[in-house]
């Protein structure tokens, strides 16, 4: 028997849900990333890292950390780093603990950088998602994406 057969094909309702949960994320995260590149100069994925560092303690983390708190590969966030890094954002060095792992440390440009970038960037998330949905609404996106990233945390 083949997978065609097998298939738990989605009713009607769940593939407008499904396409509508595609087309509006592509569309946020373009506008997200957009706006921030515009108004600050600096990219969604630049953002999300200053964030994650301003939230650690001693604002700086294993890269391999901070790849998995992004779902991002090493690869795309040794890239990213770097490209903060050249901003005068973000440095690595040498994890004192382990020779082999690569910290990556926020600096007061990159805190500065993330500060004057949240208040746009609160804003657009308020106006094209928050604002949007009922708090109800929004606090069941919140479990049912919550649970993916759990369901899917064991896959990366």
């Amino acid at each position: 028997m083949n997978d065609t057969m097998t298939a738990r094909w989605l009713d009607s309702d769940q593939q407008a849900h499904w396409r509508a949960f595609l087309s509006g994320t592509t569309r946020l995260f373009e506008r997200l990333d957009r706006q921030l590149r515009e108004r600050s100069g600096i990219s969604l994925a630049e953002y999300e890292i200053l964030v994650r560092l301003s939230e650690a303690p001693g604002q700086h983390l294993r890269m391999a950390e901070l790849a998995s708190s992004l779902a991002h590969s090493r690869s795309r966030i040794t890239h990213t780093v770097a490209r903060l890094e050249a901003a005068g954002a973000v440095i690595r060095q040498a994890c004192p603990s382990d020779g082999r792992g690569v910290l990556a440390l926020l600096t007061d440009g990159g805190m500065r950088m993330l500060v004057d970038a949240a208040p746009g960037h609160v804003d657009a998330v308020r106006g094209y998602l928050v604002d949007v949905a009922s708090p109800a609404d929004f606090e069941a996106v919140g479990r049912v994406f919550g649970a993916t990233a759990d369901l899917l945390a064991d896959d990366s």
